[in-house]
């Protein structure tokens, strides 16, 4: 599952486990790493959901900027969980695509949201108001474009947690992700 053992299990870290269960069927490894510090998870979750609600981020959206963050990151659990939510989105394909950095099947908005994200992932000093110029002629606002760029650094927080700490992804991603997604993540940690 990861570097930890498995903490002691606190009633919060529980509720994880359960509305794990309830969702997928079974405990995912990122909440029991993450019972380590429930609490901790629960905020992180929550400014990432109120930013997302606060801007109309769809699960679409929200697919786009983090199997492009995920991907540009190495990030193998992430990439396969959420490549496997943006699949259900966009198609396969499509999802393979940003995965592996071919953002043809987006929107032309969504192309440069995915370059955006991919950028703040793997260099943030590298971004210019070149790249903030592509965001508003997009048609993305300041406030959006900060939010953007707010919600993939918070990505980034969590995906290096669960790297650092060697999370690897669930075993049960094997049967679910479409084939394209398993073969675009050729990065990162092995399926568990």
């Amino acid at each position: 599952m990861s570097f930890l053992p498995p903490p002691e299990t606190s009633p919060e870290a529980q509720r994880l486990f359960d509305e794990d269960v309830a969702e997928l069927g079974y405990v995912m490894n990122t909440s029991r790493l993450w019972a380590y510090r429930p609490e901790t998870l629960a905020g992180l979750s929550g400014l990432l959901r109120e930013i997302a609600d606060t801007h109309g981020f769809t699960r679409r959206r929200r697919g786009i900027l983090v199997t492009a963050c995920a991907s540009a990151l190495g990030d193998s659990y992430c990439s396969l969980a959420w490549g496997l939510r943006l699949a259900e989105e966009t198609g396969p394909g499509t999802a393979a695509g940003v995965l592996g950095g071919d953002d043809e099947g987006l929107t032309e908005d969504e192309r440069v949201m995915a370059a955006w994200a991919r950028k703040v992932a793997r260099d943030p000093n590298s971004t210019g108001e070149a790249d903030v110029a592509a965001l508003r002629e997009a048609g993305f606002g300041d406030t959006e474009i900060f939010a953007m760029t707010a919600f993939v650094a918070l990505r980034v927080a969590f995906s290096t947690v669960n790297d650092a700490l060697g999370a690897r992804p669930d075993a049960a991603l094997r049967s679910t992700a479409p084939r394209e997604v398993l073969d675009a993540v050729t990065y990162g940690r092995p399926i568990e």
